[in-house]
């Protein structure tokens, strides 16, 4: 493989987020989800729930259901994070074959995405140098990173022996949270832009321009920013343990909104006008800033 490529990747419009899903519940909402029309699935090793969200999937592909429309394993992209206790070479190592094992136990075969779950931690390159290997191996299909800023980036293509670029930027994004320079520099280095918490962990769904968007719009203020991070370019990864959100929140994901049940477009202006482009509010933490070790 030549030096500092990246793995050519294309990600659904909207994904699942299994943050804070319960043990008992993950495999449900995961197999649920999968059933409503989701093939992005995203896990951490750091949310415990790895082996269920494996399970869910596993279940979703045996059902009568998949095999009548035709979903096979190569149509869900499963992702995992590594924690930033295992940074190092040796670590990541280990920290991949753990994750690696439960999703085979599962029968998925692979990890789809795996991703360095923050800076913190240091030793970037090492960390990431296990993941290129795990890449070669064919273990895993795509890597990246999340909650990495541009001196992150800088730092790890700055290694000589940089192999592989990585595919993903996952990242707290929102209208009140645009981080304009650093989705810039990303976009200018080919990476992908997913969005956790795009829901802003319901701190601003009661905002007084987004709730008079949704009224414009007959939506609910969630589906407003969901359709936001759609059209910002970004890949919302929403969490919801209920049929009826999922439902919701998938339609906003829509690839025509015109030709889709539920569907719905932002106008331009709106698009632009929502929120603030200046402010700087995250709900969850903001790992991005952090110094280089």
């Amino acid at each position: 493989m030549s030096p500092a490529v990246a793995t050519a990747l294309t990600l659904p419009k909207l994904g699942l987020g299994v943050y804070e899903i319960s043990t008992s519940m993950t495999a449900q909402v995961v197999e649920q989800a999968l059933a409503v029309g989701y093939r992005l699935i995203d896990s951490a090793q750091i949310y415990y729930n790895e082996r269920e969200t494996c399970e869910g999937i596993a279940n979703f592909l045996a059902s009568t259901l998949a095999q009548s429309q035709g979903v096979t394993r190569d149509d869900v992209i499963y992702t995992t994070k590594i924690w930033d206790t295992d940074h190092g070479y040796e670590p990541c190592v280990a920290s991949i074959a753990r994750s690696l094992a439960i999703a085979k136990q599962a029968g998925l075969g692979h990890i789809d995405l795996l991703l360095m779950h923050s800076p913190y931690g240091g030793e970037l390159r090492e960390t990431w140098r296990a993941m290129e290997e795990a890449l070669a191996r064919g273990e895993v299909k795509h890597i990246g990173v999340s909650n990495f800023g541009i001196h992150h980036f800088e730092h790890l293509f700055a290694a000589p022996d940089l192999q592989v670029r990585p595919a993903v930027n996952q990242l707290e994004l929102s209208p009140w949270l645009q981080r304009t320079e650093l989705v810039q520099y990303c976009r200018d280095q080919g990476i992908l832009l997913e969005a956790y918490a795009p829901l802003t962990q319901g701190n601003k769904l009661a905002d007084p321009q987004l709730l008079a968007l949704a009224e414009k719009y007959g939506r609910s203020p969630a589906q407003l920013l969901l359709r936001w991070s759609v059209q910002m370019g970004f890949v919302p990864l929403p969490k919801s343990v209920h049929l009826t959100r999922l439902v919701d929140n998938f339609v906003c994901g829509a690839e025509d909104p015109a030709a889709t049940a539920g569907g719905f477009e932002l106008t331009a202006e709106d698009l632009a006008s929502l929120g603030d482009i200046n402010a700087y509010e995250y709900f969850d933490w903001d790992p991005t800033v952090e110094p280089l070790n």
